[in-house]
C-alpha cells in the first residue's frame, strides 16, 4: 500500500533504515520514530499532509488534536502467522509461542482497535484486505483515492502491484 501511495503521488514519511530483504524484497516503507509514538505522540505531526506506515499497536498512540485518515491493511491471520514463522525461520529464530495463542491474542488486539476506531470521531478508516488488493488493484486504487481525497494516479498505483510478492501463504503442518 505504501508504494501505490507513493507512486500515486503521495509524499511518504519513511526513513528507509530498514532496508529491502528477501522477506520484503520492495522495502518497509517505515518510519522509525513512529515505534516512540506511546511515549512521544507530538511526533505524529511530522506525518502531516504525508502517508506514513503505523502498525496497528502503535496507532492506539496517536493523539487527539488531528484528523486522521487511516487505510487499515488485513491479512487473513494463518497467513500472518505463516509469514511471520517463515521470517523468522530465514533469521534462524524459532517462535516459542503457539499459533493458537498469537491467534487469539492478534483477534483480541482486533477487536480493541476496532472499539478504538468507533470511540474516535478524528479517525477515519479504509480497511483493505490484502488479497482484495490483488485481485482488484483498480478498484483498490479508486477506492484509497476517493478515500483520501486527493489527485492520485491510478495507473500508477495499479503498477504496483505485483502478485509474486504474494507469498507465505500456507500455515505450516503441526
Amino acid at each position: 500500500m505504501m508504494q501505490m501511495l507513493a507512486a500515486g503521488g503521495m509524499t511518504l514519511l519513511t526513513d528507509y533504515e530498514r532496508k529491502a530483504d528477501e522477506d520484503n524484497p520492495r522495502g518497509y516503507c517505515e518510519w522509525e520514530p513512529a515505534k516512540k509514538l506511546p511515549k512521544q505522540p507530538e511526533l505524529i505531526a511530522e506525518a502531516e499532509g504525508k502517508a506514513v506506515k503505523v502498525i496497528s499497536q502503535l496507532l492506539l498512540s496517536i493523539p487527539a488534536g488531528h484528523d486522521y485518515k487511516v487505510i487499515f491493511m488485513e491479512r487473513p491471520l494463518p497467513e500472518v502467522l505463516a509469514s511471520q514463522d517463515e521470517m523468522l525461520r530465514r533469521r534462524g529464530k524459532t517462535d516459542s509461542v503457539p499459533h493458537e495463542a498469537m491467534t487469539n491474542a492478534f483477534k483480541e488486539h482486533f477487536r480493541a482497535v476496532n472499539a478504538w476506531f468507533k470511540k474516535r470521531s478524528d479517525v477515519a478508516v479504509l480497511p483493505i484486505a490484502y488479497n482484495k488488493v490483488l485481485q482488484d488493484p483498480t478498484g483498490i486504487a479508486d477506492a484509497v483515492k476517493d478515500f483520501l481525497q486527493l489527485d492520485l494516479s491510478m495507473e500508477a498505483m495499479v503498477a504496483q502491484v505485483d502478485p509474486s510478492l504474494y507469498r507465505n501463504r500456507k500455515v505450516p503442518s503441526p
